[in-house]
């Protein structure tokens, strides 16, 4: 016979039947695949025998629109990030719907509570940006009807998950393309961190593009780093000190690069005329870097064109 438990101490005290923690309970209703198959089908029997029907109002709820639209970020330092949230916003505005903003603060475990949230909550649909989570993960968005698209996955990601991103392999062969159309053979990259698969797909399209004129991959060239202006600045002082300097640095994305004409500006190096930079991206603060006498090119998302924030010399170099 089914036994009613309290309101409030009903997933207590499933638990403690159980003979696991509250969280794990929650995963189990969440429809988490992170739970053992053993304690999954003890605390799956006992819900059973309770007759606990998690969130059934919230379901019905759900049919009502809340017009928020959540999006889980990694951190709220990027420009690369300002320009997606503009863009949602702009878009959502357009249906009377809103945008609330959680930050993730790179962990994968608040990743995964903050996914707890929103399947909790009326959210009318999820963007995730940069999520780490697996495939699996976001099983519990379709269990609770809740659209959502991941953007820019840091890792591989199954067909039957709705995604979009930049074309990165396309984007690192464009530009670094680019720079040898200009005379350029020595050039380097600057990467975000070696985990993320755009920074992979980055670097393999700027390899591709070297490979296929017949230039030979320095090892020395390619530094991977974070996706901000400190790291861009770092890296270019690493690539500065080599004893061969590289003519021409393909940074990964435009924030980098104005790190590398900080950098530039303060060894005395002259951009384009010492070396070139282009960018990835194409935010706007490429164009607002106010102490360059020239605005570096940048390669949209989609990889297709090179657009220039400021008129650039047309000079081809042979070094």
């Amino acid at each position: 016979m089914k036994q009613p438990l309290s309101k409030r101490s009903t997933i207590a005290e499933i638990a403690a039947k159980a003979g696991v923690s509250i969280p794990t309970v929650s995963r189990v209703l969440h429809h988490r695949p992170d739970v053992a198959p053993e304690t999954r089908k003890r605390v799956e029997q006992l819900l059973e025998e309770h007759g606990f029907v998690h969130s059934r109002t919230k379901d019905l709820l759900r049919k009502e629109r809340s017009n928020i639209v959540d999006m889980l970020v990694p951190a709220l330092d990027s420009m690369y990030i300002f320009e997606i949230a503009r863009g949602v916003e702009e878009v959502l505005a357009r249906s009377e719907l809103r945008l609330a903003i959680s930050s993730t603060h790179h962990s994968l475990q608040v990743e995964h509570h903050l996914l707890d949230k929103i399947q909790d909550g009326s959210s009318d649909g999820a963007i995730l940006v940069l999520a780490h989570g697996a495939p699996q993960h976001f099983d519990p968005l379709r269990h609770r009807n809740i659209p959502f698209v991941v953007v820019d996955h840091g890792g591989e990601l199954g067909p039957d998950v709705p995604s979009v991103g930049a074309t990165n392999w396309l984007g690192g062969r464009t530009a670094t393309e680019y720079l040898i159309s200009l005379g350029h053979r020595r050039i380097a990259v600057i990467a975000g961190p070696s985990t993320l698969r755009c920074s992979q797909d980055r670097i393999a399209g700027y390899r591709s593009a070297l490979e296929n004129v017949g230039l030979a991959v320095n090892p020395a060239f390619i530094r991977p780093g974070k996706f901000i202006p400190e790291s861009g600045y770092e890296q270019a002082n690493v690539l500065f000190d080599l004893p061969e300097l590289p003519t021409a640095i393909f940074a990964g994305c435009d924030e980098q690069a104005i790190g590398v004409y900080r950098a530039a500006n303060e060894r005395g190096l002259r951009i384009p005329d010492d070396i070139s930079v282009i960018g990835f991206d194409d935010v706007s603060t490429a164009s607002i870097v106010t102490y360059l006498d020239d605005g570096a090119p940048t390669i949209n998302g989609n990889g297709t064109s090179c657009h220039h924030n400021a008129t650039t010399p047309d000079r081809r170099r042979t070094t």
